[in-house]
């Protein structure tokens, strides 16, 4: 008779948690890394439209001063050392090429009010484009944006392409402590305590918005209760999740296209 195998301890199993690092300087590369590697992802994903999007990462000795993509460079080029570090001005304080002023007026003014969070990233993807022309949040229609649930927010209004900070404040007084907002008929924008968790959640909300507007597309969809969609919130929508979720999409990039690293 075959003998039955002894589990595994469950203490011997591997599981990726987000790291601690011993120095700024490894924290900084690992920052610069991760967000190289999340434009890349977002260009596969086609969120990239012209030289619109950016992913920001505060960074880790200098609080009002992040890393972002150089403007006019395509995502698909993205690679750590190619990053240009920007003060909370908008002024260009390491790098050589330009960043993009209109954009850099909305995520500066986000960083500054929320000292939790380390990214911000904003695109204009299709569906999240197409959810905001509606001027409508996500509905808890499906297990997965209820992530979202109470935990997002309209701007609901437009009135131009941001290019000053009073524009910036006014997107991050409506984000508020929330993970993501709508900025009606413009796109959508969402923040993490890491690279990994502002990714993941612009890739969920987007794919959120596609499950949305097919659905309602489709017919009449069935909502979640208020309970349940909070009990699955507190269960699926922090940001330890999200850094978790990340991680398949983060060992793909880098081992398909380990130069980003460079």
């Amino acid at each position: 008779m075959t003998e039955t195998p002894t589990p595994m301890p469950v203490e011997q199993l591997q599981f990726s948690m987000p790291p601690v690092h011993d120095s700024v300087d490894g924290e900084r590369r690992y920052r610069k890394e991760r967000l190289a590697g999340a434009l890349r992802l977002f260009g596969q994903f086609g969120f990239e439209e012209g030289v619109s999007g950016h992913i920001t990462a505060r960074d880790p000795e200098l609080p009002d001063c992040y890393w972002v993509n150089a403007f006019g460079v395509p995502f698909a080029h993205m690679t750590a050392g190619g990053l240009i570090l920007v003060n909370g001005e908008g002024q260009v304080v390491k790098g050589r090429q330009h960043v993009n002023q209109a954009a850099f007026a909305v995520h500066a003014q986000v960083h500054r009010a929320r000292p939790d969070v380390v990214a911000v990233a904003h695109c204009h993807s299709v569906y999240g484009r197409a959810l905001a022309a509606l001027g409508e949040l996500l509905e808890p229609i499906t297990q997965d944006v209820c992530a979202f649930y109470e935990d997002h927010a309209l701007l609901d209004g437009f009135t131009g392409v941001a290019v000053d900070a009073e524009e910036g404040r006014r997107i991050a007084t409506a984000l508020g402590p929330h993970k993501a907002l709508v900025l009606r008929n413009h796109g959508l924008l969402t923040v993490g305590d890491s690279v990994d968790a502002a990714a993941w959640w612009f890739i969920a909300m987007e794919r959120s918005c596609q499950v949305q507007l097919t659905a309602r597309a489709a017919g009449k969809p069935v909502p979640i209760d208020h309970r349940s969609a909070v009990a699955t919130r507190e269960q699926i929508g922090t940001d330890l999740v999200a850094w978790i979720n990340y991680q398949s999409l983060w060992q793909r990039i880098s081992r398909s296209e380990p130069d980003l690293l460079t």
